[in-house]
């Protein structure tokens, strides 16, 4: 059974009905999964997950300062430990687009982790169309 980590950040909401989502799709595909919002997430949670989902709202055109925060906290320990870890990132955004998607994936990529699907991003409140994009998300990552 796949163990897939969700790490994210929401004050509006939107990227945590997102987040849990991406949790319904991977649960109904058979994945364990572990729901963290940024701020409680760490080393012993990133380096025990088999795949990791990574969230964030666009706030001044890049992540979450807790989103940012969270790779600050980890990146030392878990540098050179992460090659190939599967990871997807998700997110929402007002009026500024995909930059914040843009910069997560730079440092998932910067650990050496491996990129599985193209980002889902949303623009302000997800649909039903969003969210069920966001529970295949889940599915494809947990059938991996």
């Amino acid at each position: 059974m796949k163990n897939i980590l969700i790490v994210y950040h929401s004050q509006s909401g939107n990227t945590e009905a997102m987040a849990k989502a991406i949790a319904e799709g991977a649960k109904a595909a058979g994945a364990t999964v572990t729901l963290k919002k940024a701020v409680e997430a760490g080393v012993d949670d990133l380096l025990g997950c088999d795949a990791v989902v990574i969230g964030t709202p666009n706030y001044f055109a890049y992540m979450a300062g807790m989103v940012k925060d969270f790779f600050d906290r980890v990146w030392g320990t878990v540098r050179g430990q992460m090659e190939n870890k599967p990871y997807v990132v998700f997110g929402s955004y007002g009026g500024g687009g995909l930059p914040a998607i843009e910069s997560v994936e730079i440092i998932c990529d910067g650990l050496g982790m491996k990129r599985m699907f193209d980002s889902v991003g949303v623009q302000r409140q997800p649909t039903p169309e969003n969210l069920k994009k966001c529970r295949e998300m889940g599915k494809n990552l947990a059938g991996l």
